[in-house]
C-alpha cells in the first residue's frame, strides 16, 4: 500500500493528509507542536469561560472551498455562524459604513459611493462560485471561465487607492480600503486590490462566518474525517530531515520554504533550494486579545453588530500605516483589525464578559510592545473601552512565531503579497508544490492559492502528489 508521511498539522496539512487517505494512501501526520491546527486553534486565553480563535478567526472562503464541500466537514460536526455585520469600518464622530450579504443593501448605506460598490461587486458577487474556483486553484492555469476571471482581474490588477475613487463617498472608501488592507502591502502597488476584491465578493457571496465553538472547531471537523480513513497522528515531535520519516512513498511538508531546506538538506536541488531560500516573508501582526465586560461600546452603531471591524480612517491614513509598515516603520497609528466572534457565536462568552481578538499590522520581527498602540485605536472609535477590559493576553512577533513556525517574523498569512509573489509563490519549476525531490511536495501557505483558503493549499498539492503517482505507476 502507498504511504505518506505528512509534517505539520495546521489547516493544510490536514487538509493533504485528508485527501490523500480519501485517495488511497496510508497516511501519518507528525507534529511539533504538542496540540494539532496550526493556525486553526482556540483557547481560554483571558479569563475562564472565554474562547479566543489563537490565530485564524474569521473565514470568508471556508464554506465555499471545493475542499469543506467534498469532505462534507458541516457533517463531521463543523457549523458555520455569522454575526448580523459582516465588516465595518467606523469614522470619527459615530460615522462609517457596513458591508452585509446583500449587495444591494451596503449600497444603500453608502450614500453617493453606493452606485460604485453595486457596479464593482453586484457583478462579481453572481459570478463568485465560478470566479472562485479559479483563484482557488493554482494561479497559472487555462480558466475554465475566462471572462468571469477577466472581470474580477480588472479590478484585482488594480492599486487599492485608485479602485478607492470608484466610491465616491468617504464612507465607501473607507469601507473599500479597510478590506483592501487585509493585503499586508502598501496600498498604491500594483495589484494591491486583489486580496481586498476578493474578500469583500465573498462577504456578499459567502458572508465572513465563524465556526461554532472557535476555530479549534475547524481542525476537530477534519480530523474526525481524516481518523474515519485511518489516518495517524504523532504530536510532540520536530521532524529535522527527511531521513526520519522512514521510507514513505510522499512526503508532505506544511511548513515554510525555509524549513522545507532544513529538512531536505542536500537532498533539494540547488535552484529550488535558491527558490525557497529567497522566498520573502511579509509583516507581522501584534496581537492582543481581550476580555471586555458589556462588548466595545462603538460610537458608530453598524460596529456594534460586525463580526470584524477595520481601524485605520480613511484611504490616506490607512495607506500611510500599510506603507510605513512594508518599509520597515512602525506606525504610530496602525491598521488595526479587530474580530467580535462572539456578535455570531454566542458560546464563547460567559455571561456579559465576551473575548475580544485583535492585531495590528507592525514590521516583520517587530520587537516593540504595540498594546497601547492597540488599545489607543480601538478607544478612539470607542471611548470608554478601556474602562471595560478586564483581563489581556498579548502575542508579539516573536511569540507568535513561538506559537507557530510558519509565522516567521509574525507574518500570519506566509509571504510578502506583492504581485510577482502572489502569482508565483516559491515557484521553481511548473509544479508549484514540487520539491524537486521526487514524492516530496511543499503544501503550506506558501503555495497557492495561499493564506485565508481554509486547506486549498493542501488540498490541491495533496490532488497533484496522487496524479503523479498515478502517471509513475502507468506501465
Amino acid at each position: 500500500m502507498t504511504t505518506a508521511v505528512v509534517v505539520g498539522s495546521g489547516p493544510n496539512g490536514l487538509a493533504a493528509a485528508l485527501t490523500l487517505a480519501a485517495g488511497g494512501v496510508r497516511v501519518r501526520v507528525v507534529e511539533a507542536a504538542d496540540v494539532l491546527g496550526g493556525g486553526v486553534r482556540s483557547a481560554g486565553l483571558t479569563l475562564p469561560g472565554l474562547v479566543h480563535d489563537e490565530c485564524s478567526g474569521i473565514h470568508p472562503l471556508g464554506p465555499g472551498s471545493e475542499f469543506a464541500k467534498r469532505f462534507d466537514l458541516a457533517g463531521a460536526g463543523l457549523t458555520w455562524r455569522w454575526a448580523p455585520v459582516e465588516f465595518a469600518h467606523p469614522l470619527d464622530g459615530g460615522r462609517g459604513a457596513v458591508a452585509v450579504r446583500s449587495v444591494a443593501a451596503t449600497a444603500a448605506g453608502l450614500g453617493a459611493g453606493g452606485a460604485g460598490w453595486q457596479r464593482t461587486f453586484g457583478p462579481l458577487t453572481e459570478r463568485f462560485g465560478t470566479i472562485s474556483q479559479e483563484f482557488l486553484r493554482p494561479v497559472p492555469h487555462i480558466p475554465r471561465h475566462p471572462l468571469h476571471l477577466a472581470r474580477f482581474g480588472a479590478y484585482a490588477g488594480l492599486p487599492a487607492t485608485l479602485l478607492a475613487r470608484r466610491f465616491e463617498s468617504a464612507e465607501a472608501r473607507a469601507l473599500w480600503i479597510g478590506v483592501a488592507a487585509h493585503a499586508f502591502r502598501p496600498l498604491g502597488t500594483f495589484a494591491s486590490s486583489a486580496i481586498g476584491v476578493a474578500l469583500a465578493t465573498a462577504a456578499h457571496a459567502f458572508g465572513w462566518p465563524v465556526a461554532q465553538g472557535g476555530s479549534a472547531a475547524i481542525r476537530d471537523a477534519v480530523v474526525r474525517r481524516a481518523a474515519e480513513y485511518g489516518v495517524e497522528f504523532e504530536t510532540g515531535r520536530r521532524v529535522t530531515s527527511l531521513a526520519e520519516l522512514g521510507a514513505p512513498d510522499l512526503v508532505v511538508l506544511d511548513t515554510s520554504p525555509s524549513a522545507a531546506v532544513r529538512i531536505a538538506g542536500d537532498r533539494m536541488p540547488a535552484g529550488v533550494r535558491r527558490a525557497y531560500t529567497r522566498y520573502r516573508h511579509g509583516p507581522g501582526v501584534f496581537k492582543v486579545d481581550y476580555a471586555v465586560e458589556g462588548g466595545v461600546p462603538w460610537t458608530h452603531e453598524g460596529s456594534r453588530l460586525a463580526c470584524t471591524v477595520h481601524l485605520g480612517g480613511g484611504v490616506a491614513e490607512t495607506a500611510a500605516a500599510e506603507r510605513d509598515v512594508a518599509a520597515g516603520r512602525m506606525p504610530e497609528r496602525p491598521f488595526v483589525l479587530v474580530g467580535q466572534q462572539y456578535l455570531a457565536d454566542g458560546t464563547r462568552s460567559a455571561g456579559d464578559v465576551h473575548p475580544l481578538y485583535a492585531y495590528a499590522h507592525v514590521p516583520a520581527g517587530y520587537t516593540g510592545d504595540a498594546t497601547e498602540a492597540v488599545t489607543a485605536r480601538i478607544e478612539r472609535y470607542a471611548p470608554g473601552f478601556r474602562d471595560r477590559v478586564r483581563a489581556t493576553y498579548v502575542r508579539t512577533t516573536t511569540e507568535l512565531s513561538r506559537y507557530n513556525e510558519n509565522h516567521v517574523g509574525g507574518d500570519i498569512v506566509m509571504g510578502a503579497n506583492d504581485a510577482w509573489q502572489l502569482v508565483f509563490r516559491p515557484r521553481a519549476a511548473r509544479d508549484p508544490y514540487a520539491t524537486g525531490i521526487p514524492g516530496v511536495y511543499l503544501c503550506s501557505a506558501a503555495t497557492p492559492p495561499g493564506a485565508g483558503a481554509h486547506g486549498m493549499c493542501g488540498y490541491n498539492a495533496a490532488r497533484r502528489a496522487l496524479a503523479r503517482l498515478r502517471e509513475v505507476s502507468q506501465p
